[in-house]
């Protein structure tokens, strides 16, 4: 996906974009140096690349207007952009798109600690969020492993999660309103300040959706009083079949602890060189956390810990103090980074049912001896959204593509088993052409006609989500 050479009319209309670009933004908003529109040409999936037109960093949601009103205009493709950790590809640029970044608007605009709710540029980060109001005793639910990096405005175009996703949902569950610029520049509300909007359902539909049907600019999210207490046990396995049976365990009881996470050896020994964790040295391991006041702490782990032995673990370890909670989080959060040290990846993120968790561990082994790649399980257990590293040699002839079927056959597997294509990555390009896997052509029809209705002519993150085969009219269109 490399960038032809332009030639004299492809640079003169570049040069036209540009300055009315800057007509509407300060001078360094605007990027368009062959040399700094590189750091835009990728997201987290940097197997695949391509240089933008140019690219914007506006400050204001009126700035945002003024940009894409231009763009409309001119009939050129806009990509929004939050921070760049998308892994399925979602902000991948195309040769002659203007990447719209959101980086610059990241202020704390209102709170209320009685309503329980804050509105913020959708810039800032994810633990900027939490940042923000931890001081006064609350906190924001979803918590992705990318979240010291990771924008609000991405998190919401991916309904992204994290590992206390179990017991407070994802991003959905906790935004209450947006603030969004749609392809000809209009400024629209959804939402706000309150538990449920009248009307249609459109906040629904903004989250998760890509960044196809508009920009959000500001979003109202929900905030939460800090737990009294918290505290994980490490509960080590000789397979990845017992750790997956334990996990259905738990969920089985009726327990809905706060977090279950679950990683393989590879990623074991990845995350214990990279952050010393004090991690045991085996096949599988699972960190269930709990919360509440002592007395709830202690009655559940005491039953976690009994359906555990009943799946003959080979360590159980509970955390004895804050400090050793903290080096527990800390090896699962780094494992993305960790795993990245030791070789390229593509990290997928299919669901599946966790009752379906020991045959699909299995069978995902089983795959990996097929094709020839290892393959590293790091994931959130409790709702069955799996993370699946498939290691391979970016540099090896051959290797991305056979990483490429492997991924494939992995997200099909999830499909058969009852899950989906994806639990909070999105699709991308990534898995753009397996959703004929998970959805009929009169359902894509159907998701289709909702781009149709926000952005008519598919000018917002273009070749992106839907197969090629069945949106490729309207791209050209």
């Amino acid at each position: 996906m490399e960038m032809p050479t332009p030639d004299g009319t492809v640079l003169a209309r570049r040069d036209h974009i540009v300055d009315r670009l800057r007509a509407v933004l300060p001078f360094e908003a605007v990027i368009d140096g062959a040399n700094e529109i590189r750091a835009y040409e990728c997201d987290g999936l940097t197997a695949y690349r391509c240089p933008p037109l140019a690219v914007v960093l506006p400050g204001t949601t009126a700035e945002v207007a003024h940009v894409l009103t231009i763009c409309s205009d001119e009939g050129v493709p806009v990509v929004p952009r939050g921070s760049g950790t998308s892994l399925a590809g979602g902000t991948l640029p195309t040769a002659d798109c203007v990447v719209l970044g959101v980086s610059r608007m990241n202020a704390v605009l209102d709170r209320c600690y009685e309503d329980r709710w804050i509105q913020v540029q959708a810039g800032i980060t994810n633990l900027g969020v939490t940042a923000a109001v931890e001081a006064d005793g609350f906190f924001y639910a979803p918590d992705p492993s990318s979240q010291l990096a990771c924008a609000i405005a991405g998190n919401i175009g991916m309904n992204a999660g994290g590992a206390h996703c179990l017991r407070y949902g994802v991003t959905t569950n906790n935004l209450l309103g947006v603030r969004m610029v749609t392809m000809d520049g209009s400024i629209v509300d959804i939402g706000g300040a309150h538990l449920d909007a009248p009307g249609l359902d459109f906040l629904g539909v903004i989250c998760g959706s890509e960044g196809q049907l508009g920009v959000v600019t500001e979003a109202t999210l929900r905030i939460l009083p800090k737990p009294e207490g918290a505290r994980p046990v490490l509960i080590g396995f000789d397979s990845n079949e017992r750790a997956g049976a334990c996990v259905s365990g738990i969920i089985r009881e009726g327990i809905l602890p706060v977090a279950i996470e679950f990683m393989d050896r590879p990623c074991i020994r990845a995350c214990e060189a990279f952050v010393g964790a004090g991690y045991p040295d085996v096949e599988a391991l699972l960190i269930v956390e709990v919360e509440g006041s002592e007395a709830e702490i202690a009655e559940q782990l005491a039953t976690i810990v009994r359906i555990a032995r009943s799946h003959e673990p080979t360590e159980i370890r509970e955390s004895g103090s804050e400090a050793e909670s903290a080096r527990i989080w800390a090896g699962r959060k780094s494992a993305f980074g960790a795993m990245g040290q030791i070789a390229d990846y593509m990290c997928l993120d299919g669901t599946i049912p966790v009752s379906e968790l020991p045959e699909v561990l299995k069978r995902i082994g089983e795959l990996s001896r097929q094709y020839g790649l290892k393959v590293a399980n790091v994931f959130h257990a409790g709702d069955g959204n799996l993370h699946p590293l498939i290691l391979f040699d970016a540099n090896a002839p051959g290797e991305l593509d056979r990483c490429e079927a492997l991924g494939a056959e992995i997200l099909r597997l999830c499909v058969r088993s009852g899950g989906c294509l994806t639990g909070e990555h999105g699709v991308g390009v990534e898995k753009r052409d397996l959703m004929f896997e998970q959805f009929s052509p009169d359902d894509l029809e159907a998701q289709m006609r909702v781009k149709d209705a926000f952005d008519p002519r598919w000018l917002l993150n273009p070749a992106k989500v839907f197969p090629l085969e069945v949106s490729g009219g309207r791209l050209e269109a």
